[in-house]
């Protein structure tokens, strides 16, 4: 076994604190990876608080992780010691299902091996997260980072970079496209850069006018306050695709009515309550509302080639692990831009 360390929730809503614990030791396909920086995810903290049910304690949280290979398996063939590693929300699948076989890990039918909080593939063990110092993975559940990019704000692109990366590829945002970002947090400034990115015509919908400058060096061409009445009856029927990234409760019907004939609103983020649609508010013009969740290894892997290509970041703000628990406050205050990152080389 692997002596780690790292910080972990010993039951729901307790502090984070320092936690020992054994990882398994390298399998002829395992990789060995060196944990430089990991991101926080606002569902680190619904987890960790045991919000959404189902929590595993003690939880070392974290599934956003970059680092360095430091050992690999006798039969690994895709990484060598000392390369640039990233380690998303699932490290591992039945790999036989239909959607295991094509590429969709994250809709495995027997369920995935999430990186933390969920068990290994013999549905005992349990597994833990980026907040320590080592993790070990199956060689076909880790990611390359293109070499340009830093390791710590490439950080959450394994989990808010593929969560945008992913409906916006699959609905196609391009040029000719009209794409609009409800909310501008952690996932939503994502978006933005994504959907620039592939050349689409972005607008950003938030609730008031405080970010609107950010929005634009982001990439957003546009910009409207939500709570501003004129919003809707200006904005209505101008957009081919909507992601809704945000997990408070809002009017789906209203944004809804923004979506031209055949459009497509995406849900992203998670609210606590369930959302009540009106038919017509799909009926009339041929809408979809839909979901997305996060995507597989090789949409993920060509998520971190594009972002390669295009010097595609998340905007960070760099942390000691030893502030992990203001940090959790932080982000229930929407009090970060945009996205904090544990610096693991401050774990003691």
């Amino acid at each position: 076994m692997i002596q780690a360390k790292g910080y972990a929730a010993a039951i729901a809503k307790a502090p984070l604190a320092p936690f020992q614990f054994d990882r398994r030791d390298a399998k002829e396909e395992d990789v060995v990876i060196d944990i430089q920086y990991c991101g926080i995810c606002h569902s680190d903290i619904h987890q960790a608080r045991d919000e959404w049910g189902g929590s595993i304690f003690p939880m070392v949280p974290g599934h956003e992780i970059t680092g360095v290979v430091s050992k690999v398996g006798s039969k690994v063939t895709k990484f060598k010691v000392g390369d640039k590693v990233g380690v998303g929300c699932f490290v591992d699948s039945c790999r036989e299902c239909e959607h295991c076989k094509a590429g969709l890990e994250q809709f495995c039918e027997t369920g995935m091996s999430a990186t933390y909080n969920g068990r290994e593939q013999d549905r005992k063990t349990p597994t833990y997260g980026g907040y320590s110092n080592k993790i070990v993975v199956d060689q076909n559940y880790v990611l390359r980072i293109p070499d340009n990019l830093p390791l710590d704000a490439a950080a959450p692109l394994l989990c808010a970079g593929i969560t945008l990366y992913s409906p916006l590829a699959h609905w196609k945002a391009g040029p000719g496209k009209k794409v609009a970002i409800i909310g501008l947090g952690g996932l939503g400034h994502m978006g933005v850069k994504i959907a620039h990115a592939l050349g689409a015509e972005v607008t950003v919908l938030s609730q008031s006018n405080k970010k609107e400058a950010d929005a634009k060096r982001l990439g957003a061409d546009h910009f409207y306050a939500t709570s501003e009445k004129s919003t809707f009856s200006k904005l209505r029927g101008s957009f081919d695709l909507i992601i809704n990234t945000v997990s408070m409760p809002l009017d789906w019907n209203a944004y809804l009515s923004l979506l031209r004939v055949d459009g497509s609103m995406v849900v992203v983020g998670v609210p606590e309550e369930q959302v009540p649609i009106g038919a017509f508010s799909l009926i009339g013009g041929r809408k979809s509302l839909a979901g997305s969740l996060i995507g597989g290894i090789a949409e993920t892997q060509e998520m971190l080639d594009f972002c390669g290509k295009h010097n595609i970041t998340s905007d960070i703000e760099l942390i000691p692990i030893q502030k992990v628990n203001d940090a959790y406050e932080r982000v229930v205050k929407s009090d970060v831009r945009y996205r904090f990152v544990i610096d693991i080389a401050t774990l003691n």
